[in-house]
């Protein structure tokens, strides 16, 4: 994958030492970044405070970065989106902890957690609808790129996308389906 050839340059200064080339890639891409995470906190404060402490993760990380496997703008969204919910997971009151469940059996909801469907639905796809939403959907590649990388034309790639998408929506709706059965059934 071709990267940006000032972003190589940005990148080979920063592996290098070179903090102002951390400046120049924080001056490139903090506004874009910015906006993610204040999208997701709603906190201008915190979200300064975040994308701070994502530059600084990306500092850290730079010899992580691999321009084979994506741009670096997307490596870097991963990176603030990651320690933006990080950071809303660890002290957010806008996260339910608390079981605010309307039902006094409260082992509906335990079963439903131990459903082992429920963190099995990916791996219930076909392998090439599983790398496709990998690649598109975690690592954050575009369809371009990511056919190219299984090695498959740019319409079969889609139509893996798009059947998978089926095939996930399919299996909520059928644990929609069990969810609706245990409640009216009162099972427990």
């Amino acid at each position: 994958m071709a990267a940006d050839s000032t972003d190589t340059e940005y990148i080979n200064r920063l592996l290098n030492g070179d903090k102002n080339a951390l400046y120049l890639l924080y001056d490139k891409y903090s506004g874009a970044l910015y906006g993610v995470i204040l999208r997701m906190c709603r906190d201008e404060d915190l979200a300064q405070d975040l994308l701070q402490e994502s530059f600084i993760k990306i500092w850290q990380n730079i010899r992580n970065y691999d321009s084979e496997k994506g741009k670096f703008y997307t490596w870097a969204y991963r990176i603030a989106k990651n320690t933006s919910l990080n950071s809303l997971r660890r002290s957010s009151p806008l996260i339910q902890t608390d079981d605010l469940s309307v039902y006094e059996n409260n082992n509906v909801q335990q079963e439903i957690k131990d459903y082992s469907d429920l963190n099995g639905i990916l791996a219930q796809l076909e392998p090439q609808h599983q790398q496709a939403i990998n690649l598109v959907y975690f690592k954050g590649l575009t369809h371009q790129e990511a056919h190219k990388e299984m090695n498959v034309p740019l319409g079969s790639f889609k139509s893996y996308v798009r059947q998978a998408l089926l095939k996930l929506r399919e299996k909520r709706a059928e644990l929609s389906m069990f969810v609706l059965l245990i409640n009216v059934c009162g099972y427990g």
